[in-house]
């Protein structure tokens, strides 16, 4: 599967926005907060032009993919199955991207980072109903729990990201500080996503 592989700062000046690709690094160090970072990558970034009713839809497309650590292919799948699903389909979407497992390890601050959360996935220290999921995809469902391998709990990154962990977990999500387990005890709602998306643009991006 492809990756990219370039410097994830671009991709905040270019939706003009922190998406936080970069955890912590975000907060103290962002190139959105220096000079250059006020204008979009590339040798036009300075040039100030009106965007059209098509750039605003594709921008907002992007920039939900790239919050969510997706390839084109991956995120149009997302959406065809959003449009299946009974209800709003925008709506669907962010439902479906929410409850990714490596999603709801950053959402429970487990990882600082959506990619740091792929990564805990992938390497297999994760467990949902006492089962290793190593697929950051995997589609959670109210009343899962996921919880850490014993021997990853000693971890010092996780003992320190716990200690912040309780006041940022969405209603949606459950978190037992003494276990160092989440539970998933509702389906999340449009407004509660990780960061401010207008699922109303993706879906008529996608309907042109």
């Amino acid at each position: 599967m492809s990756r990219y592989l370039g410097s994830v700062c671009k991709l905040c000046r270019r939706e003009k926005e922190k998406l936080f690709l970069k955890g912590e690094r975000c907060s103290s160090n962002c190139a959105l907060n220096r000079k250059r970072g006020k204008n979009s990558p590339g040798q036009h970034g300075t040039l100030k032009v009106k965007m059209s009713d098509y750039a605003k839809h594709l921008r907002e497309k992007q920039k939900a993919r790239r919050m969510y650590g997706l390839t084109e292919e991956q995120f149009s799948n997302y959406y065809k199955t959003a449009e299946r699903m009974k209800g709003s389909t925008g709506d669907n979407l962010l439902k479906l991207l929410e409850l990714r497992l490596d999603n709801v390890i950053y959402r429970l601050g487990l990882a600082s980072s959506k990619k740091m959360a792929r990564q805990i996935v992938n390497h297999g220290n994760i467990l949902v109903n006492e089962k290793k999921i190593d697929v950051p995809r995997y589609r959670l469902k109210i009343g899962d729990v996921i919880t850490f391998p014993e021997k990853y709990k000693a971890n010092a990154v996780i003992k320190k990201l716990i200690e912040k962990t309780v006041s940022s977990v969405p209603a949606w999500l459950s978190f037992d500080k003494s276990r160092i387990a989440g539970t998933v005890v509702g389906e999340p709602f449009a407004g509660e996503t990780s960061h401010p998306i207008n699922s109303h643009l993706i879906v008529e991006y996608y309907s042109k």
